[in-house]
């Protein structure tokens, strides 16, 4: 005669098929299309840290390039209108394209009495065409500022 206990151990025998190969097969491919989706946003993260950096050290070099032209005269020669002039710079290890532009803004008898300095700075750290190109677009930063003459206007007493 057979006990409680051995009849439901051998019913539970029967009825266990486990997995097919098949099933398994399915179940690794889904885990590699996953896993694949998760690198492929890790390493877009990873590259877009690097950009970060990139326009972070981008705004100090800008600012750094700004306040050089702040501590300039007004009527220094360095100051003087331009179409613009381009300078490659170093900083951490990765090269920036340092483009200033100054504009005489309001001309008053023939003197300039405010100025446009504008500072574009361009991370260039990639040789490809493609990422210069992206960089360029996306990763440049631009300061724009005014510099007015220390002039006395005609309606004021020294």
């Amino acid at each position: 005669m057979k006990t409680a206990v051995e009849i439901t151990e051998s019913g539970a025998r029967n009825n266990e098929a486990g997995f097919t190969l098949l099933e398994t097969a399915i179940a690794m491919v889904l885990l590699a299309i996953i896993a694949l989706g998760i690198a492929s946003v890790f390493f877009f993260a990873a590259r877009n840290n690097v950009s970060a950096g990139d326009r972070q050290l981008a705004m100090a070099v800008a600012q750094q390039r700004m306040e050089q032209l702040r501590d300039l005269a007004f009527t220094d020669a360095n100051l003087s209108a331009t179409g613009g002039t381009s300078a490659t710079v170093i900083r951490a290890g990765r090269n920036y394209v340092v483009q200033t532009t100054i504009v005489d803004s309001n001309v008053v008898n023939g003197a300039a009495t405010t100025k446009t300095v504008t500072v574009r700075v361009t991370p260039w750290s990639d040789g490809s065409t493609w990422a210069q190109t992206v960089s360029s677009v996306f990763g440049a930063v631009i300061m724009v500022s005014q510099r007015t003459a220390q002039t006395v206007g005609p309606n004021r007493a020294l």
